[in-house]
């Protein structure tokens, strides 16, 4: 009995597949990268997905944990939490207020600050500026110098306090 073609075909490297790309591609699907640090750090490769997030205390599956309709295994179900240090420290993480990290540009602050030294708090006679070069309206400068307010206080408090004038801005 004849022998079927291909197996008697010899194998040949492929030049065109990127063995590279395709090892990244491999290790990205075994084992995904874990943003957080104290899950990260407990995680344990020998174990599922499912049970080490169950350890921790944290839900694989949110439609298992919350359903929307109550079932008798799911409410029978207990949950042994073996780490529960991680929930408190993603807990703890979770309630530190959160920064304003927002900056300006340079640019935009400049800006701002000319505007207010050239027209104080005429919001019209700013938007019929020469240097209004993107046509704001008044109400989107208003904005902007509302912006330079909120997330540079001090750098504004000193800007106002250089005029010399007796508080130009209402704060």
């Amino acid at each position: 009995m004849p022998k079927a073609k291909q197996s008697k075909r010899r194998k040949k490297f492929d030049y065109n597949k990127n063995r590279k790309k395709l090892k990244r591609k491999f290790q990205k699907k075994s084992r995904p990268w874990i943003e957080d640090s104290h899950i990260r750090n407990a995680w344990d490769d020998s174990k599922s997905t499912a049970s080490n997030l169950l350890e921790m205390g944290l839900s694989s599956d949110p439609n298992r944990t919350l359903p929307v309709k109550k079932t008798k295994s799911a409410a029978q179900r207990s949950r042994i939490i073996t780490k529960p240090y991680i929930l408190n420290q993603l807990e703890e993480e979770a309630s530190l207020p959160e920064k304003d990290c927002k900056t300006l540009s340079s640019d935009l602050m400049e800006y701002v600050q000319y505007m207010i030294r050239q027209h104080k708090d005429d919001y019209k006679a700013m938007a019929r500026d020469d240097k209004n070069y993107y046509q704001d309206t008044p109400k989107q400068i208003k904005r902007k110098i509302n912006e330079y307010k909120r997330c540079h206080p001090q750098l504004f408090q000193a800007f106002v306090d250089s005029l010399g004038a007796p508080e130009p801005m209402l704060l």
